[in-house]
């Protein structure tokens, strides 16, 4: 027999409980040589320390018939598919009984012989597998579903309500069949990623092109890429323009121009032109895998209403146990009731008290948020995270890079002589082109986007004027860039343009002054520029009911009040040290409790890690950013903040409806039992009913716009 090794994971089709969950993982550590499993039971997967065969594994989940693949194996899904009706031939078998038994019934009586074999043998198939497993966690006083299912069934047939409980086994089967349908729908709106990306591309090597499967691309490897195509690798472009639908990793919907040097990512579709891209990751390191590999991960996280319901599920069935014995019992021995009568009425609340709708509620709600948010460019790594955020009360921001696009541009630029505009930023250029100074890029960017010609501009006699400027010599004339020190005083004050200049300090923009030495000829501002979203995101924000959105900066108290004020937050703090924004977050919890902190995830990392939850703008492919944050915004777009904040509030009302409705029809059933009205067959609907109601509600979360 074949035998792995080490460490080692395994997809799981099949788990429709955390119960299962546990009781698989139990039975996989139970196994000689394995020295540690867990179950990830939200992304449906097995990890497995020491030496173990498939074939083991596959017999310790045999009790569930749960179908166990290698994670690399592409093909489970068409397994699943191939062997629905081998895993439920018993299910079909024993609804068959039940129809001919009810037909019989019918026509012959319930009495009949014939009748009664039809629905024992129904019972007999439709619950072996059940009865094995509840007898089996009865032996180790585990009070499971299966025992409160099989001492239901068994008690049924004791007071020869054959009928009910054919239909109980049945019913049950079907359940469990709805719990392992959600999540396993919930589980392939992640798994949907993987088929995002193509498995293989062409490469070429050696001037021959050929298509090469994505785990034998190697780093430096030319991949071209057609229009239409899906890119399969990361890269960097290195030959071609296009325009690519980065959708699937950002959430983007419209198309982004790429062009030399820019950045590509697996997954992304590229729409127009031919692309030559060389590849700076493998395959297991892209964008799009480590995207999948955080989004089942956090699905492994207990959200604290999961690890609620978990922990009460395991005394209340128990207790569900217990209280049923009490009914059984009591009427008769102390009030002259009928066995018969209090018995029934004992059976059918263990029937209606399966924990099935309760158990569900809260793990297919977290999946199908957790599958939806990252569908959507919101990575969220764990359930708690995703509650803690409906509770936030308070969110502070970064300003470069977050609130603002974190690069210098231009932002005015006013001339004395609007026929001489071109000219003038030409000459500003070609002087600029050859500072070092950190604002140059703005204003060559300016001009190149104004197709301005100031690399044909030769300037001779070039200083820079320390703290103060840059000068040089132009067609016979001294021109100047720089501070009002670089200028007569008087000339500044007459001059028409300088109107403008002190204006456009107070928002907080960097202002140089273009001129000779007679005349002052134009002034250009350059600022970290506002994101088109902010305000729109910071005032839905408001709207939502975040009571405090604060910007955090390290930049002077006036440029921070001027892009605070056009973004409309309701607090300013700038001129701040890494340890100062810290120190900040502390304050904040303690006044609003939950805080969130959105940065870049680098600079930001002290007050991102101290929030109760950390979100950083991660633009696709900022490996920090998704390592460091709690949650990741990927194409650095605030606008998906109002979105992860509103699907956190509706998953937690999602969870705490399923909860309040589970519990509530168990509160029901007792009340029925007064008088007496509970019967099997109200119990077996409401059971039935309850965990399809969870299930569906849940499962809308993954429509969420």
């Amino acid at each position: 027999m074949s035998k792995e090794t080490s460490s080692k994971t395994y997809r799981v089709e099949g788990l429709s409980c955390t119960n299962c969950a546990a009781k698989f993982e139990k039975n996989v550590k139970s196994i000689e040589g394995v020295t540690d499993a867990k179950v990830n039971f939200g992304a449906g997967k097995i990890k497995v320390e020491g030496t173990s065969s498939i074939q083991e594994i596959k017999s310790a989940g045999a009790f569930e018939n749960l179908i166990i693949q290698d994670e690399d194996n592409q093909e489970s899904e068409g397994v699943q598919k191939d062997s629905f009706l081998k895993r439920n031939w018993t299910l079909v078998i024993s609804v068959i009984l039940i129809a001919i038994a009810f037909y019989f019934r019918a026509t012959a009586g319930e009495n009949d012989i014939i009748t009664k074999s039809l629905f024992i043998s129904a019972i007999v198939i439709g619950g072996f597998s059940l009865f094995t497993e509840g007898i089996k966690d009865l032996l180790k006083l585990n009070f499971s579903m299966e025992v409160l299912m099989t001492v239901a069934i068994i008690g049924a047939s004791i007071i020869g309500e054959w009928a009910e409980g054919s239909i109980v086994v049945i019913l049950f089967a079907v359940s469990e069949a709805l719990e392992r349908f959600s999540m396993d729908k919930a589980r392939q709106s992640i798994r949907s990623l993987m088929d995002i990306a193509p498995k293989e591309a062409l490469i070429r090597r050696n001037n021959e092109e050929k298509m090469i499967n994505v785990s034998d691309i190697q780093l430096g490897d030319i991949m071209i890429i057609k229009p239409g195509q899906k890119i399969a690798m990361d890269g960097v472009v290195i030959k071609g323009h296009s325009a690519v639908n980065q959708a699937a990793i950002t959430g983007e919907s419209v198309p982004i121009e790429k062009q030399i040097k820019d950045e590509i990512f697996a997954g992304t579709l590229n729409e127009e032109g031919i692309l030559e891209v060389e590849v700076t990751k493998h395959v297991n390191d892209t964008t799009i895998a480590k995207i999948i590999h955080l989004v089942e991960e956090a699905q492994g996280e207990r959200a604290p209403a999961q690890a609620f319901v978990d922990k009460f599920a395991k005394y209340y069935t128990p207790s569900i146990m217990a209280i049923s014995a009490l009914i059984i019992i009591i009427p008769p021995l102390f009030f002259g009731g009928d066995w018969n009568k209090w018995l029934y009425q004992g059976l059918s609340l263990l029937v209606v008290g399966c924990p099935c709708s309760l158990v569900i509620s809260t793990p297919v709600s977290i999946v199908s948020a957790i599958g939806n948010s990252a569908k959507n460019g919101v990575l969220v790594k764990g359930g708690i995270y995703l509650e803690e955020i409906g509770g936030l009360k308070a969110i502070a921001f970064d300003k470069t890079g977050t609130l603002t696009k974190g690069t210098p541009s231009v932002t005015d630029f006013v001339v004395s002589d609007t026929n001489q505009e071109n000219q003038y930023l030409s000459i500003i250029s070609a002087l600029e082109i050859l500072s070092q100074h950190p604002l140059a890029s703005a204003i060559l960017k300016e001009a190149d986007r104004r197709e301005s010609n100031y690399q044909m501009i030769d300037i001779m006699n070039f200083k820079s004027v320390t703290g103060k400027g840059i000068k040089g010599d132009y067609q016979g004339a001294t021109y100047f860039v720089g501070s009002p020190k670089l200028f007569d005083s008087e000339l500044i004050r007459q001059a028409s343009v300088m109107k403008n200049y002190e204006k456009l300090q107070e928002q907080g923009k960097t202002v140089m002054i273009f001129g000779t030495a007679q005349n002052i000829l134009a002034i250009i501002a350059v600022a970290d520029e506002l994101r088109k979203s902010s305000s729109e995101v910071i005032a839905k924000l408001h709207q939502l009911g975040i009571e405090h959105t604060i910007m955090l900066t390290g930049d002077n108290i006036r440029t921070a009040k001027s892009i605070g004020e056009q973004v409309g937050v309701t607090d300013i703090k700038g001129d701040l040290m890494p340890q100062d924004k810290l120190d900040y977050i502390k304050e904040l919890k303690e006044k609003y409790g939950k805080v969130a902190m959105v940065g870049d995830g680098v600079n930001d990392a002290p007050a991102l890690a101290s929030a109760t939850v950390g979100i950083a703008m991660g633009g696709a492919g900022t490996d920090t950013a998704l390592e460091t944050a709690d949650v990741a915004l990927m194409g650095d777009d605030l606008q998906k903040l109002p979105f992860i904040v509103n699907l956190s509030r509706k998953t937690l009302k999602i969870i705490k409806q399923n909860i309040t409705f589970s519990l509530s029809i168990k509160f029901l059933a007792l009340l029925l039992i007064i008088p007496g009205w509970l019967s099997l067959w109200i119990a077996i609907v409401a059971d039935m009913g309850a965990t399809l109601l969870v299930t569906l509600n849940g499962l809308r979360l993954m429509k969420q716009k």
